[in-house]
């Protein structure tokens, strides 16, 4: 079982899951509006062998709101996650992410000293953020007064989670409702939590400074796999083409049968991708 724990970063307190042991360490980072649980299946397929941790970040499924003055924008939140593997005193990594493509710029921000490995699994890439139009929908609730509390409430309907502007082209197979009320409440509860949500979604930078974080990629010399989704309608699969391409040891796999949320839609898979990945140093997989 997993043991919970929370560290006190710049910008607030950061709840996690640390499963232990000896083994090589995976950082699991999830999207906007949900939490560590996304991974859930991941990390049970990885144990043995790996040791995962599981932050929660401040990006609405979070419980405790952060600092009104933090910085949540992408690159704030990007450095936050930085800040949590200095905290935590991890080194050689494997730092895998998921719908979120904010680590990207930990990378272009010369912050990557302890990353040993990356897994990047359909996410925001280029200029595709936000992605899709269930990105494009949820920053236009974000400018609105009241807007994102309208949005998530219209989400305790369940059949409007299944929208392709909601949550529908996220999952091919519909995320349990348990675990999706656990994610939204946060945001049906706290005025904070959809503040701090706010600052993220507005907080992306122009087009040409998402595309320098890309660019950037050609300097992370380490092993990489991109692991993305042959169906993604939110991420496009050529993004996960383009990002292998970049990536000086950049290995690319598709993953049939999902949609953007591999660890729900294809956890074994994505779990056993990533097993060999780390257990063999970065061989091929």
């Amino acid at each position: 079982m997993a043991h919970r724990d929370e560290v006190e970063l710049s910008a607030g307190t950061i709840e996690y899951e640390d499963t232990g042991g000896e083994g090589p360490v995976a950082v699991l980072l999830h999207g906007v509006a949900m939490d560590g649980s996304l991974w859930r299946e991941v990390v049970a397929g990885l144990r043995p062998g790996v040791r995962c941790i599981v932050p929660t970040l401040p990006l609405g499924g979070h419980r405790r709101p952060m600092r009104p003055d933090a910085d949540l924008s992408v690159l704030g939140v990007a450095r936050l996650v930085a800040e949590f593997l200095e905290r935590l005193d991890l080194r050689d990594v494997t730092l895998a992410m998921n719908d979120w493509g904010g680590a990207q710029a930990l990378v272009a921000d010369g912050r990557d000293e302890r990353i040993g490995r990356l897994v990047i699994t359909s996410c925001e890439a280029f200029e595709n953020f936000p992605p899709g139009l269930p990105g494009k929908n949820l920053h236009t609730s974000a400018r609105l007064p009241g807007g994102l509390r309208t949005a998530f409430t219209l989400l305790k309907l369940r059949p409007l989670r299944r929208l392709p502007m909601t949550w529908g082209w996220m999952t091919k197979r519909p995320v349990p409702a348990e675990l999706m009320d656990a994610w939204f409440r946060p945001l049906w509860t706290s005025p904070e939590i959809r503040r701090d949500l706010r600052k993220y979604v507005l907080g992306v930078p122009p087009a040409a400074e998402l595309l320098r974080w890309a660019e950037r990629l050609r300097a992370f010399d380490r092993p990489a796999l991109v692991a993305w989704a042959s169906e993604d309608r939110v991420m496009p699969p050529e993004h996960g083409l383009r990002l292998a391409a970049l990536l000086p040891q950049g290995r690319h796999v598709e993953i049939p049968d999902s949609y953007t949320l591999i660890p729900v839609d294809q956890p074994h898979r994505l779990a056993s991708l990533m097993r060999t990945f780390m257990l063999d140093g970065g061989a091929a997989v």
